[in-house]
């Protein structure tokens, strides 16, 4: 425990002596003279001093404007290859029709499931035991045509909803339907339009496994050839 009073002398000593070199070299104060050495003349020794402030100036950082550029890729249109067994066919096409040989401007209705006609006079009757239907069409491009009365046995009925309208009933017959060079047996659903535009439209039962359909361009097949045509 006398370990304390020791610690605490070195301490007050040290402290001493620290203040006695802080008198020492304050400014105003003569250092003490040394003693002369072998009978020698005692030289005066400058004042310590410490040197004067010297102010430094930090250079300003150098600042780089960088501009940046964005560059936008800009739309290309890639005409994507159809494979050579696809009928391209655009959103109004001239399709013959048989039995009939009549050529109508048509729709082409990727949205309908099955194709479908536009026919004035739907008359059912039955023949054999079986369910007929004899019906009359005619081209509306053709002031003057007289029309064309066609009889063909019913494949079955359709209920068919629209927006807006009431749902039908519609006999369902099978039709020959050329579009350009490809001719195709489809199914086609009969009702009574009026005089629409569009006759006939064209349904996917056409479409399916055998066109594509580009819908900014029409009558991209033009006028299909009939069957007496060489």
């Amino acid at each position: 425990m006398r370990i304390f009073p020791i610690l605490s002398l070195l301490l007050i000593s040290q402290l001493l002596v620290g203040c006695e070199m802080f008198q020492r070299l304050t400014p105003g104060r003569q250092a003490p003279a040394a003693e002369p050495a072998t009978g020698e003349a005692a030289t005066d020794i400058p004042e310590a001093q410490c040197p004067p402030p010297v102010e430094l100036a930090c250079a300003e950082p150098e600042v780089k404007v960088v501009e940046r550029i964005i560059e936008r890729t800009r739309e290309r249109l890639v005409e994507v290859p159809v494979a050579k067994d696809k009928l391209v066919l655009g959103s109004v096409e001239t399709v013959a029709i048989e039995p009939g040989g009549l050529r109508l401007r048509s729709l082409v209705d990727t949205s309908a499931p099955t194709s479908s006609l536009s026919a004035q006079k739907l008359t059912p009757f039955e023949r054999d035991g079986k369910d007929w239907i004899r019906f009359e069409l005619t081209d509306p491009d053709e002031k003057k045509a007289e029309p064309v009365t066609i009889e063909l046995p019913v494949k079955r009925f359709v209920r068919v909803t629209r927006p807006g309208f009431d749902s039908q009933r519609r006999p369902v017959v099978e039709m020959s339907l050329t579009v350009g060079e490809v001719t195709h047996m489809v199914e086609v659903n009969l009702t009574d339009r009026g005089a629409p535009d569009y006759p006939l439209l064209v349904g996917r039962n056409f479409l399916k496994d055998a066109a594509v359909v580009d819908v900014s361009r029409q009558h991209v097949q033009g006028r299909p050839r009939e069957r007496s045509d060489k």
